[in-house]
């Protein structure tokens, strides 16, 4: 067994002395460094104090311009123990002592105390000379006085001496206390632990077992018996394994007897399988006619999934037309809703431009008459009196119809705008809407309905809004041609409202209402009860996609005979900050 070069109570032993090492030094650095710090504090309380002790007289004699008296008080300043430097300058910075240790000031005379640090461990306290006279003070200069590290080291030399002896005998103690613990519970039981394993013999079990000594319990302890008790299973297992080499010989006898039985029994099942073999070939070539059958049924088979999938090619194709159809629909479906707002907007902008022309050629009229009448030097001043009062009031007449046509042509500009364009923009739902029910005022007005819009002022939406003008648009017409068919006085309420982060429209009318099998089918395309009658069956089927598609919401729809139809809408609201929202 190889040698260890170093024991491990020795590591440990080493580790634990040099944690301990380390702390002693930081705690005994630590405590001189509280000591100077304590006395360069009380020495700089010291000099503070002399302050008030010569300051009286130093002052007096700086302002009687006494210069002997001055340096005699900066030579008993220096004759203290704690000064090793006297400064003392008059108001203009000028030096009247400069004695002992000192350094260059490089400040104007002070107002106020002021501690310095300067190289080779000095430092300095400053502090004004202000002399009283008839109630006023004046600045007659400063004074510094200057100690040193070697003064405070000299207060502090016999507590340091003392700090390290100190760490010096409790170091030395608790070493000599360590390095007799580990030679006594460690090193000693450890060697003689290995000297005894060394001596292991497999031959003499009983006897390498370990006879070490230990007072308690410990790690030592259990692995002594640890290891006796290993002894004694290989004592244990030299004893089965002899048994069970002495079974393994009656074993491999038994093994002969039975290959001299197998050797026969193979002879008589090769003769077995030789038939066996005759047997298969036949039924080989009979399965070699039954996969060329097979062969020709895949084949078939193949032309047949040929022929199917030139079948779902034409499917798929038919369904694309349906598809485009189904887009052409729905988009002429939008232009004839946007060709009945053309419609009734043209009918109604005639009116006021026609009140206007009139207005217009009237007040024309007028002029070339003023116009004669002052060619003529026939203007009187109740003729210009008639004149302008008919003026004014032609033109009132010409602005109100001009504005009125004006704003039905804004409001289905941009109704019909929005329905032609996918844009994204924020609206305010309120404004927009009472722009959508104004864009149908010619649908309206010849009808005794009412429609109430209830939604706060602040709402504000981000979205297509030409999704949200088809939609209402499309609810309205719905109720005004189905809803209330042969009905003269109705009632349309919108409900507009935000819920957390969703926007929410609940339509409702007092109409005539849905049955149940209309009510399934309410959303189906080509769907209409006015099958010939003009109806497309489009309507709710692009309300419907327009919701759940562009607006990424879900529609409702609940309806009774006799009860009217109540549509619920809830379409999640984006940020007005959103990078693709546009005002």
């Amino acid at each position: 067994m190889s040698k260890v070069k170093t024991g491990l109570s020795t590591k440990l032993l080493t580790r634990v002395l040099s944690v301990y090492f380390i702390l002693t030094l930081l705690v005994t650095a630590g405590q001189i460094l509280t000591e100077y710090l304590n006395a360069k504090k009380h020495i700089v309380d010291e000099l503070q104090t002399l302050k008030n002790t010569f300051s009286v007289s130093l002052t007096r004699a700086i302002w009687e311009l006494n210069t002997p008296q001055a340096k005699s008080i900066a030579e008993g300043l220096m004759e203290l123990p704690i000064v090793e430097g006297v400064q003392i300058r008059d108001e203009n910075g000028s030096y009247i002592a400069n004695l002992g240790t000192t350094s260059l000031l490089e400040i104007p005379p002070v107002n106020t105390g002021v501690r310095h640090e300067h190289e080779g461990g000095t430092f300095g306290f400053t502090f004004p000379l202000i002399f009283e006279f008839s109630g006023r003070t004046s600045n007659v200069g400063d004074v510094t006085l200057y100690s040193s590290f070697e003064i405070i080291f000299s207060r502090i030399e016999v507590g340091i001496y003392f700090l390290i002896s100190n760490a010096i005998l409790k170091t030395g103690f608790l070493v000599f206390l360590f390095l007799n613990a580990f030679r006594t519970m460690l090193t000693d039981p450890l060697s003689e632990l290995t000297r005894q394993m060394n001596e292991f013999d497999i031959e003499r079990l009983e006897q390498s077992k370990l006879v070490v000594k230990i007072g308690e319990k410990n790690e030592l302890y259990v692995l002594r018996d640890a290891y006796n008790d290993l002894v004694d299973d290989l004592i244990d297992f030299q004893s089965r394994l002899g048994g069970a080499q002495s079974e393994l010989r009656d074993a491999n006898r038994k093994l002969d007897e039975q290959n001299l039985m197998l050797e026969q029994e193979v002879a008589r099942k090769t003769a077995t399988l030789s038939r066996i073999m005759l047997d298969l070939e036949q039924q080989r070539d009979e399965l070699i006619d039954k996969q060329y059958a097979l062969k020709k049924e895949n084949e078939n088979r193949r032309q047949i999934e040929t022929r199917l999938l030139e079948k779902n090619k034409e499917l798929a194709d038919s369904m694309e037309t349906l598809r485009l159809a189904q887009d052409q629909l729905v988009e002429s479906e939008r232009m004839a809703s946007l060709g009945g707002l053309v419609a009734g907007i043209a009918h109604d902008v005639n009116t006021p431009i026609g009140v206007g022309v009139t207005a217009a050629s009237i007040l024309q009229e007028r002029l070339q008459k003023l116009q004669s009448d002052f060619d003529n030097k026939q203007l009187t001043n109740k003729a210009m009196a008639n004149f302008l009062e008919d003026t004014s009031k032609t033109t009132n007449l010409l602005m109100n119809n001009l504005n009125r046509a004006s704003n039905l042509i804004a409001s289905f500009k941009q109704v019909s705008v929005d329905q032609t364009s996918e844009a994204i923009r924020n609206i305010n739902l309120l404004e927009y809407v009472n722009e959508i029910i104004h864009s149908l005022a010619p649908r309206l007005k010849k009808t005794e309905h009412k429609v109430n819009v209830n939604c706060r002022d602040d709402i504000t939406v981000c979205c297509a809004p030409g999704a949200i003008a088809q939609i209402i648009t499309n609810m309205m017409m719905n109720s005004l041609i189905h809803g209330f068919e042969h009905v003269t006085r109705g009632t349309i309420t919108i409900d507009i409202y935000q819920k957390d982060d969703d926007i929410c429209i609940d339509y409702k009318d007092d109409g005539k209402g849905l049955n149940a099998e209309m009510l399934e089918r309410h959303f189906d395309a080509f769907f209409t009860t006015k099958r010939g009658k003009g109806g497309s069956g489009l309507g709710t089927h692009i309300m419907y996609n327009l919701v759940t598609q562009t607006l990424n919401g879900e529609i409702t729809v609940e309806s009774r005979e006799g009860e009217g139809v109540a549509y619920h809408i809830k379409f999640p609201n984006h940020n007005m900050n959103d990078a693709f929202c546009s005002e």
